[in-house]
């Protein structure tokens, strides 16, 4: 199959897609419950975090606007763990909860790359246009298999750190802890991602073959 040709993306353009969506599903939520618990206890805590997310999928639906896997999956989540944390009225019960929700989400990974299609794949699609003629390529299939992969051992080693931490440690430094544990695996991960996406573009590029101009003038 001969290597389709691609404009290499700048590593800004990436981010400039990829961080502001990633901020709005995943990191507001997160800093918008964490602040609401330390100000208002956890029953405001988990309004403030529900209303965060469905306020953020209605504001899309308003302006017609396509909603992210990511926040479909923030707000999936976000409403099987408030009720439960209103039921039992427990922190450690609502914190479990997305840990357990992320093994399971890890064994999701490793079953997708079982059936052929990565989720990961499908997850940078909300955030990064590609050609289906690239996605279509040998160079990027194995790509995304190999860092679905990666991601289900880091979904799965952050889960056990949390868990732990959160059995045998204060919320406050469970807060503290694993937001900074969490972090730096997650960073380590993300910057291997990057990179390893940017060298399998560069090779798609190089790959392209170059007519002459010549050729083309050429008769």
């Amino acid at each position: 199959m001969s290597a389709p040709s691609f404009a290499l993306p700048r590593i800004t353009a990436l981010l400039r897609q990829a961080v502001p969506r990633l901020l709005e599903g995943v990191v507001a939520p997160l800093a918008v419950f964490y602040s609401a618990l330390a100000i208002l206890g956890l029953d405001g805590a988990l309004v403030a975090a529900v209303t965060w997310v469905y306020g953020g999928v209605l504001w899309r639906v308003v302006r017609r606007r396509p909603v992210p896997g990511t926040m479909m999956l923030a707000a999936i989540a976000i409403t099987a763990r408030a009720a439960l944390g209103w039921w039992t009225g427990s922190a450690v019960v609502y914190f479990l909860q997305p840990e357990l929700g992320t093994i399971c989400i890890s064994m999701a990974f490793l079953a997708s790359v079982r059936l052929n299609r990565p989720l990961v794949q499908k997850l940078t699609l909300d955030y990064i246009h590609l050609p289906s003629t690239v996605l279509r390529h040998e160079r990027v299939r194995r790509f995304f298999a190999r860092i679905t992969l990666l991601w289900a051992f880091v979904l799965l080693a952050n889960s056990t750190v949390s868990i732990w931490l959160l059995l045998h440690q204060s919320i406050g430094t469970y807060l503290l802890v694993r937001t900074s544990v969490v972090a730096g695996i997650s960073g380590v991960a993300v910057a291997i991602s990057i990179y390893a996406f940017r060298r399998v573009l560069r090779r798609l590029h190089s790959d392209t073959p170059v007519v002459p101009v010549r050729a083309l003038t050429a008769g």
